[in-house]
């Protein structure tokens, strides 16, 4: 039977970057805590599938402003996120990982069609730093 425990977390990490709730860190916690896996593999595994999760939600944006576009009148929690990621760019997006905030982040910045490398970049940077944070906690 192959091991699905990597499957697994990635699928959590993936899941809980989009617009679903999920709880990838208590996955990860908890796999660190079983020592079964090297914790960088750990890391890097629930970072590509949250950072991929959060690139799912920043093309929605992206696909959104085609219908939608930045005249149209919003809600104020939309605002407040589109607000944001004028004023900072792309680094605003280092905080894609905070929970209620970084899903309208990732998404506001598709939406605003900011680059999509230096999307990536930042969004990756937060997950890692958070994913290694919980490790490094165990």
């Amino acid at each position: 039977m192959p091991d699905l425990t990597l499957w697994g977390l990635f699928a959590s990490a993936f899941v809980s970057s989009t617009l679903f709730p999920g709880g990838s860190e208590a996955v990860l916690y908890w796999l660190a805590n079983q020592r079964q896996h090297e914790l960088w593999l750990l890391v890097t595994v629930a970072s590509v599938g949250n950072t991929l999760g959060a690139l799912t939600t920043w093309f929605l944006g992206w696909l959104v402003a085609v219908r939608w576009p930045l005249d149209q009148p919003r809600k104020p929690a939309q605002q407040r996120a589109i607000d944001r990621v004028r004023r900072f760019g792309s680094p605003a997006l280092l905080f894609s990982w905070l929970p209620v905030v970084g899903d309208p982040l990732c998404f506001a910045a598709g939406w605003l069609r900011l680059s999509f490398l230096l999307s990536v970049l930042f969004i990756a940077l937060g997950k890692v730093a958070r994913y290694a944070v919980i490790v490094w906690a165990t």
